[in-house]
């Protein structure tokens, strides 16, 4: 095997959770080996990178994405495991997560073999939250399987799509007791199934099929109810729980106050919930169906509420929940029945610079939050600090570095996912990666991507670490 030449990043300021500093990073065999000034160099000579007046950032961790997704009627999300880790690269993530979702009945493991078939391909690492969609007498022993033997410390849980692959009360409590026994997290997405079935019924009885009807099927409540009772089960349980997609005002102050009264509770939102609002849905025809996603766009005061409980801990991260739909499969799928819209928007490629510039240069987080949101937290969270996550001796070289100066526009003409739509069309950015490295290879330097298909690894990762927040 040809050894790699290592690299030395020169003059960057260099930007974690906790500090910012002049310096500069070697990398040596994959690994940050050392950190600092005037270092000492192996011999055989390096690979030199100025990083003067640039930023350099641990990789972007995205805690949340749906890659290759069936959306039925054989029809997929439009990027699969190569195309949208491509876009996930181009943005400045280093490593995804995104989610094993077996058929009910299905054996976890037998599910997890062929996701992780699909997953091959990816450009980047990559790693996986484990659904379950039902339960038997045997799904605690393959719960422990897959933490012991698999690596995957988290299991998702829907409140929502009670037909399909949600769960009732009674199957999320035998899931959130075995998940504590096992010191796992439960993720979980909070609707309440039987509100919007209601809900949903009885707009399309009265003719209302409008994609505008999604939204008011889903109202606030429907969140914070189902908020409320996850937070309940899981004290009940003592089990660790991570709440998705965090939409609404109200969700953030029951999670504030869990979190306060000492639960073990973490939670996301996401950039869409940040910057956009409901008022995407009163597009004219069918061209509000490209915002639908679950929970909806909400009014614009949610928003401002959301950046206030980052900004004070209360939400740790900020994910993409990533799932590019073309408008074509919207309507294939959902002409004329909003509840039939297949759910999802992308986001996996401009997320750090969205929360670059309408976060950090907007004062609404310091840069160092920046980082703890879009990488150290997420790989804390979810078993992969300190190899992923931070710029330390001894953890992975995966580096964004970092222009801060550079400006553009979200564009479908440029984006590297594959959609027909982008839900930031025209939004004006400032900041966007210069280079990044993944596993101590230049794997993006302006606008190109040096990557292979299947270039990333599979993330084993350890047991939930409540200690850490």
């Amino acid at each position: 095997m040809i050894k790699e030449i290592p690299i030395l990043i020169e003059n960057g300021t260099i930007v974690t959770d906790e500090s910012s500093f002049k310096g500069d990073i070697l990398i040596e065999e994959g690994k940050i080996s050392d950190i600092g000034s005037d270092l000492q160099l192996p011999g055989g000579g390096v690979e030199v990178i100025d990083a003067s007046d640039l930023y350099v950032f641990p990789g972007g961790v995205d805690a949340h994405v749906h890659m290759e997704l069936p959306l039925g009627q054989g029809v997929f999300s439009a990027d699969n495991f190569e195309s949208g880790t491509f876009a996930a690269v181009k943005g400045g993530t280093t490593s995804i997560i995104d989610f094993v979702t077996p058929e009910r009945g299905q054996p976890l493991l037998q599910a997890l073999k062929e996701r992780k078939e699909l997953a091959a391909k990816s450009l980047c690492d990559y790693g996986f939250h484990m659904t379950i969609t039902s339960w038997n007498d045997n799904t605690p022993t393959e719960m422990k399987k897959c933490v012991d033997k698999e690596g995957i410390a988290s299991f998702k849980l829907y409140m929502a799509y009670r037909d399909t692959i949600g769960l009732g009360d009674a199957a999320v409590i035998k899931v959130m007791d075995a998940a504590a026994n096992l010191n796992a997290l439960v993720m979980v997405h909070c609707e309440n199934s039987d509100i919007i079935g209601f809900l949903q019924k009885k707009f399309l009885a009265k003719g209302k099929k409008s994609p505008g009807y999604h939204p008011r099927s889903r109202p606030p409540e429907v969140e914070k109810e189902a908020v409320v009772r996850a937070l309940m089960l899981a004290k009940m349980t003592n089990c660790p729980l991570y709440i998705a997609h965090v939409s609404t005002k109200e969700a953030a102050a029951e999670i504030a106050a869990a979190r306060e009264s000492g639960q073990k509770v973490l939670a996301e939102t996401c950039p869409h919930y940040l910057l956009l609002d409901e008022k995407k849905y009163g597009l004219p025809g069918f061209a509000g169906a490209a915002y639908v996603m679950s929970p909806p766009l909400r009014a614009g005061e949610h928003a401002g509420a959301l950046w206030k409980a980052i900004k004070s801990e209360s939400l740790q991260v900020v994910s993409t929940d990533h799932c590019s739909i073309n408008m074509k499969d919207r309507q294939k799928l959902g002409a004329g029945d909003f509840s039939k819209i297949p759910n999802g928007v992308p986001g996996v490629e401009d997320r750090l610079s969205l929360l670059y510039t309408y976060g950090v240069l907007q004062n609404r987080i310091s840069i160092n939050q920046f980082v703890e949101i879009t990488s150290t937290a997420p790989a804390k969270i979810l078993g992969l600090y300190p190899r992923k996550g931070t710029i330390k001796r001894g953890s992975d070289a995966d580096i964004l570095i970092w222009d801060p100066t550079n400006k553009g526009i979200i564009s479908t003409k440029t984006q590297g996912f594959i959609c027909d739509t982008n839900i930031y069309e025209g939004f004006p950015v400032k900041g966007k990666p210069h280079i990044v490295i993944t596993n101590g290879k230049i794997a993006y330097e302006d606008d190109i991507i040096k990557l292979v298909k299947g270039s990333g690894k599979y993330l084993s990762r350890e047991a939930f670490l409540m200690e850490q927040f």
